[in-house]
């Protein structure tokens, strides 16, 4: 293997024994899950994302992630975390009484076609036939390029990937954090993240051909715990014209 594919390989073993559990308790439960403060990026996040769309494929690179998120959908007992709390806030986010939320978990679950294996680090990221011919609408990424990527050319390289699953005119939506070198994915798990600035962010979309529509940047509440970082950016951007109501989701 040569350098870049090394240091990918590299962050690849760093996903291995992954714990999902582990992870959503850490950073989706109490005190870091705080649906009181208005600074706390959790609350942040789920503004940028809480709108409707009518089908959904969800993404993820690993298999245990995957069959979280199956499990979540089938409604089973064993799901790792109980997004009740989550579902309830989006409705009101939405302007909705929040007993609406069992209604917006039932429609979650329907529109959701697919739970698919992802690559963003191959140059063909879903198998081919996992999209419409023409590509998706929206691919929405969330705190994923930046902690799956060991370098800011590999980071560059992913949104390159990322971009030939969009149909022209097609929207991405990224969430991730500034100047941040890990990520805790459970008690006493460090993962590694490259940092990025503002800067190199705008500069990296850029360069691979999107053109920003918009770019928020939070600054984290005291509780958060990273590797340096403080702040958090959300950008939209796009490739050509138009857009429709459908959305590929990558977890990060």
């Amino acid at each position: 293997m040569d350098g870049k594919e090394d240091g990918v390989a590299a962050m690849a073993a760093t996903y291995q024994g992954f714990d999902p559990a582990a992870y959503l308790h850490y950073n989706y439960t109490p005190p870091r899950a705080d649906f009181e403060n208005k600074d706390s990026v959790l609350l942040w996040k789920m503004g940028c994302l809480h709108r409707a769309f009518t089908e959904v494929i969800l993404t993820d690179y690993l298999e245990v992630n995957r069959q979280e998120l199956k499990r979540w959908l089938r409604n089973a007992e064993d799901s790792a975390l109980d997004w009740t709390p989550f579902l309830k806030h989006t409705c009101k986010l939405e302007g909705r009484q929040p007993s609406a939320w069992t209604e917006k978990a039932a429609r979650l679950r329907s529109v959701v076609s697919d739970v698919l294996y992802v690559d963003v680090h191959s140059p063909q990221p879903l198998d081919p036939g996992a999209l419409p011919p023409v590509g998706a609408d929206c691919l929405v990424s969330c705190f994923c390029l930046e902690a799956s990527s060991p370098d800011l050319a590999a980071f560059n390289r992913a949104l390159g990937h990322m971009k030939v699953l969009l149909r022209p005119g097609g929207h991405l939506l990224l969430i991730g954090a500034l100047e941040e070198n890990y990520y805790m994915g459970g008690p006493g798990v460090k993962i590694p993240v490259v940092p990025l600035d503002e800067a190199q962010v705008c500069a990296s979309l850029k360069k691979m051909g999107f053109t920003l529509i918009r770019l928020e940047v939070l600054h984290a509440a005291s509780g958060h715990e990273g590797g340096g970082g403080r702040r958090f950016w959300c950008v939209f951007c796009k490739g050509n014209e138009g857009l429709k109501r459908e959305l590929m989701y990558t977890r990060g």
